[in-house]
């Protein structure tokens, strides 16, 4: 409820004038015209459509101001992870020499991606073969527990079904990718505890991935809408869907 009487803080007025900046700044960003290979591990395909379309998230959804300037900070975090790797040793490259970013396009830029890093070589003393994948994630305590006592793929299966995907797409610009492990790392946000993990390619993953991109892509441009997750409105992914109202407010 509104409290009308509640006087803002400074701190409340200065943050307030950031975050409206954001909000402003993410929506004069140009929309996304393709199905991003980091969502295709999204459990709803549905979801996954309605983002590929750039559908109207429902009112009050969408990035707010701690949710960008979380986003922000994940970058920062991540300059920092590919420092701390390159002076340990190892060649991380993160840029092409034109310096753009490495990554892939298939179906016509319909599907892409975009890769953290490559780990060309390293260190003598730790046991990896290059080239390899990196990728690059910071995670609140909690989750970044989980992360460690369960492994990527069972914790976090978003970030699995990606590292599968770009393996396999990457591997014609980058031979030997698919055939050696990724590497995945995640930093604790709150503790700055590092989580170093080795992720062999799932060809089976990356193949179902592929699958589910070209049935969204096919449906989408069809207008037809896929299945939902559940048949239950109030599913906890549901409830934190963008397209919640959208989604339950058709007829199918």
């Amino acid at each position: 409820m509104l409290d009308l009487n509640h006087k803002a803080s400074f701190g409340e007025i200065v943050t307030g004038r950031i975050d409206t900046a954001l909000v402003a700044e993410e929506a004069a960003s140009p929309p996304r015209r393709y199905l991003g290979g980091s969502r295709l591990g999204v459990s709803c395909e549905r979801a996954l459509q309605f983002e590929y379309a750039s559908a109207p998230r429902d009112e009050g959804r969408g990035f707010d101001g701690k949710t960008l300037r979380i986003f922000a900070a994940g970058h920062l975090f991540e300059e920092l992870a590919v420092r701390w790797l390159r002076s340990a040793g190892f060649d991380l490259v993160t840029q092409k020499r034109d310096g753009g970013q490495f990554g892939f396009s298939v179906a016509k830029g319909r599907i892409q991606g975009h890769v953290d890093g490559i780990i060309a070589g390293g260190p003598l003393d730790v046991p990896m073969r290059y080239p390899a994948l990196w990728e690059s994630k910071s995670l609140n305590n909690k989750s970044w527990n989980d992360t460690v006592k369960r492994g990527v793929i069972l914790s976090k299966p978003v970030y699995a079904a990606q590292i599968a995907t770009y393996q396999a797409y990457m591997e014609t610009a980058v031979p030997g990718i698919a055939a050696n492990p990724a590497l995945f790392t995640a930093i604790n946000k709150d503790t700055a505890e590092l989580y170093f993990e080795l992720v062999p390619f799932d060809a089976d993953l990356a193949q179902r991935m592929t699958d589910r991109a070209v049935r969204v892509l096919q449906a989408t441009e069809a207008q037809d809408l896929l299945p939902r997750i559940t048949r239950d409105p109030s599913h906890f992914e549901c409830r934190f869907c963008d397209w919640q109202d959208r989604c339950w407010g058709l007829s199918c």
